[in-house]
């Protein structure tokens, strides 16, 4: 990306240091701006879970200079298999293929270690400010300004809202009327270390078995590690009425007799590493900005996982932003709506698949299930190679 000298000295505020904050920060300091990026949490946790990074977030990556140091600590994906909950074979998705196709395997990383190599790309000026809860912010024709809980402003030529499903930005922008849509199910995440000779390291990935409104995936983090998923179809704010301590009994119960190894690997998490919350998106917008303040990442359009897209979105967002800020033009207003004018159109399509894909995979009734699986296993290989084209042959 080539530096604009009208980029020269103009700031850009970026609130909410996620993969999206960050990667539009490292693409904002490539194009020459400064940058600020705030957080409100006290300081970068190292809980999480692992994240998928398809062919069209390896690209960006690439472009952003950071690619050899991130896939450093992930894991290719070698297998991709889709088991009905006994384990019967239904795809063994052709992950050759597709990384011959896409010019690169998806690779599967542990969140923190994705959000620790961004971190170490920031300049100094760039590194987060953690403890900085936005409450509000101004504009004029000349800056935008931030305000913060503990008393403290700062000013810059654009401002980002990258704080994720809950963005302080988008609620301001929206006035708060803009709900969450629940999904339907309920999510359980894990890291355990654990072996299963049919699942080896060295080759990656792993599986997901589907079952009648419950799903599980495995799949390989490196280091001995597997990252696992349960998604089941639940009332809406289930995970409250689990007590502490239970999470591992009750994920258990529900793929007793599952496919092994689903129960051991289950067993061998520690309980109090198991993550469990609602799965929510959000209606997409018809537009992101107002005047120097936009959106990016789940901030702007939430998505389901059922794609593995929501940090490849956020990553893409962050290169073209940067791109439309940088083009020469003074008129940050302008940009920002050169930037939606580009994403919108794919990101809500990818929104919208998304929710597809969950009626798909969690269906409930023993009709559905079996018609979902016959067709499954009737679909050719070169079918699904490419079924998702669109979505990860895409490059900016």
């Amino acid at each position: 990306m080539e530096i604009s000298s009208s980029t020269e000295g103009r700031k850009a505020l970026i609130i909410g240091s996620g993969i999206g904050g960050l990667c539009a920060a490292i693409a904002l300091q490539r194009a020459g701006w400064r940058v600020n990026l705030f957080d409100k949490t006290p300081s970068r946790s190292e809980a999480g879970a692992g994240i998928v990074l398809a062919a069209n977030a390896v690209k960006v990556l690439r472009k952003l200079g950071v690619a050899e140091k991130v896939l450093a600590h992930g894991v290719p994906v070698g297998k991709a298999e889709i088991r009905t909950r006994d384990g019967k074979l239904l795809v063994d998705l052709p992950t050759k293929k597709q990384a011959e196709l896409y010019g690169t395997p998806s690779y599967l990383i542990y969140r923190a270690s994705l959000q620790s190599v961004l971190d170490e790309q920031l300049e100094m000026e760039s590194r987060v400010q953690f403890n900085k809860r936005l409450v509000e912010w101004e504009q004029d024709g000349d800056k935008v300004t931030a305000l913060f809980e503990d008393g403290t402003k700062q000013s810059g030529d654009v401002l980002i809202g990258a704080d994720g499903l809950h963005s302080t930005v988008r609620e301001l922008m929206m006035n708060g009327g803009d709900p969450l849509r629940y999904s339907g199910y309920t999510a359980y995440r894990g890291i355990s270390v654990f072996q299963d000779n049919r699942y080896i390291e060295e080759i990656g990935g792993g599986f997901e078995a589907w079952g009648a409104g419950k799903r599980f995936g495995y799949s390989h983090l490196g280091q001995g590690r597997i990252y696992w998923f349960a998604a089941i179809n639940s009332r809406e704010g289930s995970p409250n009425s689990i007590p502490s301590g239970a999470r591992k009994q009750s994920v258990l119960r529900h793929f007793q007799g599952w496919y092994r190894p689903i129960e051991a690997v289950i067993e061998a998490t520690e309980d109090s590493s198991i993550l469990n919350h609602d799965i929510y998106d959000r209606k997409p917008l018809r537009t992101w900005c107002e005047g120097r303040v936009t959106l990016l990442g789940d901030s702007a359009h939430p998505m389901l996982p059922n794609l593995g897209q929501g940090g490849a979105q956020a990553m893409e967002d962050s290169l073209v932003l940067a791109e439309c800020l940088s083009m020469g033009s003074d008129n940050v207003a302008s940009a920002l709506l050169t930037y939606e004018h580009n994403r919108i159109p794919r990101t809500t399509r990818v929104v919208r698949q998304s929710r597809r894909m969950g009626r798909l995979v969690q269906i409930e009734s023993a009709l559905g299930v079996g018609m979902r699986n016959l067709l499954l296993r009737s679909l050719p290989g070169d079918f699904q190679a490419n079924r998702l084209r669109w979505l990860l042959g895409y490059e900016h």
